[in-house]
């Protein structure tokens, strides 16, 4: 945790924002790496040259080069050897490399910038919401922000749900029971949806999402997958379920998005079998507000003020939840919607999240 600023100098304070400014401009050059293809083709291709950087990706060759070298210059990228400008030949080391192309890796970051990426160009709506109270969706950050987020969360379900889940016990025994129904709200690319079908090859899962570019997103991924025989994905609002159909539900990510989100939890209550459990998956924030947070509430604190946020107030009427949704909060949505208890389940260093059993 970084000291107070409340009582911090003008010089500390400058500093501060001139560091933030160096990591903002990291942050996009990884975008335009990520999005153009430079990063992957480094890594896959070998070493290069602006022009054979340019050629290989079907870039404009200037801006390779001064991308290659802002790359060196922030230590991203290695230079292999020196020459004219257009001579000099770059290289990607296996760390940068890991983290920002590997896309099965858990340290895979690449995504991150893809969702800030996607604010700029939103940013006068973001103003004007600010002023009026409005919103943007998800659907107005495009799919930079929708593949971003679905990206960053995909090592993490492919690797280390199975194992989450296998921890608990009573939750194992239920979803390996044959036949099994399972409810996945707010699936998004689908991936938690895939990683349950592989995790429980004998359950039938079911994929909502409000998002009809997601839904099309993950029935392509389950496709691709093979698994699209035992997961259906469908497009509509959760509050719509239909009584008594499934035997465990989950919600990975996404209640705070929810604009009405007793309402959607209500209405999985009611689609659950008598006792079946709703699983969320939700930011590990810290249990009550406090000034100087850590990392995750600042983290959190970005995410809330450029997409979720704004997205939860692009639909009347709305709780207007934000990312930090602590579990008091959650808490109290879960009972307003019938259920009596909530559990904070035993699942540690799952990236940023916090695992609870609503029942």
């Amino acid at each position: 945790m970084e000291p107070s600023m409340g009582s911090a100098s003008a010089d500390a304070v400058a500093q501060r924002l001139v560091g933030a400014v160096l990591g903002t401009v990291d942050l996009l050059s990884t975008f335009l790496g990520d999005r153009l293809g430079w990063y992957r083709s480094l890594a896959e291709d070998g070493p290069a040259t602006p022009p054979q950087l340019a050629t290989r990706t079907g870039t404009d060759a200037r801006y390779a080069r001064e991308w290659l070298e802002q790359q060196a210059v922030t230590g991203l990228l290695h230079l292999d050897s020196d020459g004219s400008a257009d001579e000099r030949v770059f290289s990607i080391p296996p760390g940068t490399a890991e983290v920002l192309t590997n896309q099965n890796s858990l340290n895979f970051l690449a995504p991150i910038g893809r969702m800030f990426g996607a604010v700029g160009p939103a940013l006068p709506q973001l103003l004007e919401a600010y002023r009026t109270g409005g919103g943007v969706s998800w659907d107005e950050l495009g799919d930079d922000a929708r593949q971003g987020q679905a990206d960053a969360n995909r090592p993490w379900f492919e690797h280390q749900l199975a194992d989450a889940l296998t921890g608990i016990g009573d939750l194992h025994a239920l979803l390996s029971r044959p036949g099994v129904r399972i409810l996945d709200v707010g699936c998004g690319g689908g991936w938690s949806s895939i990683a349950l079908s592989r995790a429980y090859p004998t359950a039938t899962v079911h994929g909502i999402d409000i998002d009809q570019p997601s839904v099309s997103m993950a029935t392509d991924n389950a496709r691709a997958a093979g698994v699209s025989d035992q997961i259906r994905f469908s497009h509509g609002d959760a509050a719509d379920l239909p009584a008594d159909q499934y035997d465990v539900a989950f919600a990975f990510e996404c209640v705070h998005d929810m604009p009405r989100p007793v309402e959607v939890l209500a209405a999985v209550r009611k689609s659950l079998a008598p006792g079946a459990p709703l699983i969320v998956m939700d930011e590990a924030v810290a249990d009550s507000f406090a000034p100087d947070g850590d990392e995750v509430e600042r983290l959190m604190y970005g995410f809330s003020l450029f997409v979720c946020l704004p997205d939860g107030r692009s639909s009347r009427p709305s709780m207007a939840t934000g990312t930090v949704m602590r579990p008091s909060r959650l808490q109290e949505y879960a009972q307003a919607a019938g259920f009596e208890e909530l559990e904070i389940l035993p699942i540690d260093d799952f990236s940023f999240f916090r695992f609870y059993r609503i029942s």
